[in-house]
């Protein structure tokens, strides 16, 4: 008998487009001789399984089901493709926990471990996985122009520090555009981290639980034609992402060792992709995203594909995955 699949999607973020978009790339390859896919709309202003039709149905959160003319709609397991919050960021998991339903992106307190940057560099940092020089700001806070560049120099980032696909960030190269980048952070998120800048490579590593072990997918080298990886960059083709990357041999071997090592340390599940920029040949983290981009043009999605794993193959796993730990 086929398994009741819901794919959350969309959430209360700038992300939520992006999201849209991935949900429907999960719906579109799932393998439909093992599920039955449910796209699931996980928004501000309503929760809705939206049919073949484009019809939607209220979702009823005590139980997450849903009641349709003739049959109450349970679900097996969740697909969680929601970027930023509430699926990244721990309350989506922490709900289904709750509501003892699987879903296939990692446990409440990992997701919201690495859903804020500085916290999750500040929990790795002993273990010897390295970041940029960093200062961080609340809303509220004074700002001390002289003291923020004293401790990161310039030029520096300045991020929100709980957002993805870049919102709210920038680069800043003199001291007198401080204030106004800080303002434009503070639009995604009331706490900001300024980071110094690394000039270096930009790799981006995958990471997931595949067939019960964990598994490092061939690393990505992003490339951007912008100044830095920014929302262009990412999603309006203004960077080039390069399977397999053309770093060293002892880079990769470095990279790939930290990028598991940061997996295994926080006993992470389903996916994850980390951002590093090379200093040499060390690799500096910049941040790790526990639900990222699943359309076909994707990061994760293109690495899974060079490492032989297609679509239908990744989300199956995932889901496979979900149900075991859940047994």
């Amino acid at each position: 008998m086929k398994k009741n699949i819901a794919i959350i999607m969309g959430g209360y973020s700038s992300e939520y487009k992006i999201s849209l978009k991935s949900g429907n790339v999960v719906y579109k390859y799932l393998n439909k001789d093992l599920y039955s896919g449910y796209r699931i709309h996980i928004l501000k202003d309503k929760w809705v399984y939206v049919d073949s039709n484009e019809k939607e149905h209220p979702v009823n959160r005590h139980d997450f089901t849903v009641q349709l003319s003739d049959e109450k709609l349970t679900f097996d397991c969740i697909f969680n493709a929601i970027h930023g919050s509430p699926g990244e960021d721990g309350f989506m998991q922490a709900y289904f926990k709750l509501l003892e339903i699987p879903q296939t992106s990692c446990d409440h307190y990992q997701a919201a471990l690495t859903f804020n940057k500085r916290d999750l560099l500040s929990v790795l940092r002993p273990y010897g996985v390295l970041s940029a020089a960093s200062y961080y700001l609340n809303l509220g806070d004074a700002i001390d122009e002289e003291k923020i560049v004293a401790k990161v120099g310039l030029p520096c980032f300045v991020k929100a520090n709980k957002s993805g696909s870049s919102f709210g960030i920038s680069k800043v190269y003199k001291k007198s555009e401080l204030k106004a980048a800080i303002r434009k952070a503070y639009k995604e998120d009331n706490e900001i981290l300024i980071e110094s800048f690394l000039d270096g490579t930009e790799v981006s590593v995958g990471v997931i639980k595949y067939q019960g072990e964990t598994k490092v997918l061939p690393i990505t080298e992003i490339v951007t034609e912008s100044d830095f990886f920014d929302y262009e960059a990412k999603y309006e083709g203004k960077s080039k992402e390069i399977t397999p990357a053309r770093i060293s041999k002892i880079q990769q071997e470095n990279v790939s060792r930290i990028a598991q090592q940061a997996y295994d340390i926080l006993k992470m599940k389903g996916f994850s992709r980390s951002e590093f920029i090379f200093k040499g040949d060390t690799p500096f983290m910049l941040e790790m995203n526990t639900t990222p981009g699943l359309t076909e043009e994707s990061i994760l999605p293109e690495q899974a594909r060079e490492a032989g794993i297609s679509l239908k193959e990744l989300f199956q796993n995932a889901i496979e995955e979900a149900l075991i730990e859940n047994k």
